[in-house]
């Protein structure tokens, strides 16, 4: 009877979240956020699986990476479909990342490799061994997102099978690499995403640690932000706000282990580049095959529009939302 009230509640909640638009916490006190439930305009014979990635190309179209097919589209703000890579093909598909010359960049855990792409989908090179795992200049070992500097140097969180960041220039040849396994200071317990803001300064989201560790190009140790975010997706804007998604940080009673999936929640942060936080939205948490508009379920990715409207994919719910900003 208290667990069907609880549930009652809950769903009460969800609705008059929905309704309002997500409430705030922090300095951006006047941001409101509401789905638009029609965006966007998908292909019926698409069938999205899985998304993982989103980005934002200099034109405002939206690029979607998701383990369906087909596994890369493309969307205008408003919902139209673009265009889709319809010949290419991925087999665990997991961050997608436009550089400062509009080349799309994709990491694929399941064959061991990060590539740039031409927008129009040919491949122009590939880092670490297609197929072959491993730990050296030449292979990662699932790796996790990447990040590209104007000038065009590549940073790969080598994150599932490896706990490290390695650093490339921009004709792709191998630079460093640092980082070992555990949780502290400079180390990684598993580095899920990667960003870079104007300064070059290097943010990875180590998830399974619930931190966010900051450094400088040559790898030196910057600042690390604990505790604030079970960090699974990185997005830096023009003007330095680090925006990220994910779930608030929560431990198991009974272990002490960090909870990772199913996360226990799921919210959006907005944070300062000195990790000061301006703005948390929890999110209203959907249930397997079931979620509803402005649910999401292990949200995965984040990007933002040059309007301020949030795009969020999820993995359970397999799809990509946008959230308008309503000013009060």
């Amino acid at each position: 009877m208290m667990k069907s009230v609880r549930s009652k509640i809950c769903l009460l909640i969800g609705v008059l979240i929905l309704a309002a638009g997500w409430p705030v916490q922090g300095a951006d006190t006047d941001a409101k956020y509401v789905v638009d439930p029609s965006w966007p305009h998908k292909q019926q014979q698409f069938k999205w699986g899985d998304m993982t990635g989103a980005a934002v190309d200099t034109n405002g179209s939206i690029w979607i990476f998701n383990r369906g097919k087909p596994f890369i589209q493309i969307y205008k703000p408003d919902g139209q479909f673009v265009r889709a890579w319809e010949d290419a093909t991925f087999k665990f598909s997991h961050h997608l990342k436009i550089d400062h010359e509009g080349n799309i960049w994709t990491s694929d855990a399941a064959t061991h490799v990060i590539q740039k792409w031409t927008p129009e989908g040919k491949l122009l090179l590939t880092l670490g061994t297609l197929g072959k795992a491993g730990c050296d200049e030449n292979h990662f070992d699932k790796p996790t997102d990447m990040a590209i500097t104007k000038t065009g140097d590549i940073f790969v969180s080598d994150g599932y099978g490896n706990t490290r960041v390695v650093h490339f220039n921009k004709a792709g040849k191998f630079v460093k690499e640092w980082g070992t396994r555990g949780d502290g200071s400079g180390q990684f317990v598993l580095p899920h995403t990667i960003a870079v803001d104007s300064k070059g300064h290097v943010y990875v989201g180590d998830r399974n640690s619930a931190r966010i560790e900051v450094f400088d190009q040559d790898a030196k140790l910057l600042a690390v932000w604990s505790d604030l975010i079970m960090p699974w997706g990185l997005w830096v804007s023009p003007q330095d706000e680090i925006w990220v998604c994910g779930a608030s940080p929560a431990r198991d009673p009974q272990t002490g282990k960090w909870i990772i999936a199913p996360p226990n929640d799921q919210i959006v942060m907005k944070l300062t580049p000195d990790g000061k936080v301006a703005g948390k939205w929890p999110l209203p948490k959907g249930q397997d095959g079931v979620e509803k508009p402005g649910e999401v379920n292990w949200v995965h990715c984040i990007v933002l529009d040059a309007k301020g409207s949030i795009y969020l994919g999820d993995i359970k719910g397999k799809r990509i939302q946008k959230f308008v900003r309503r000013e009060p």
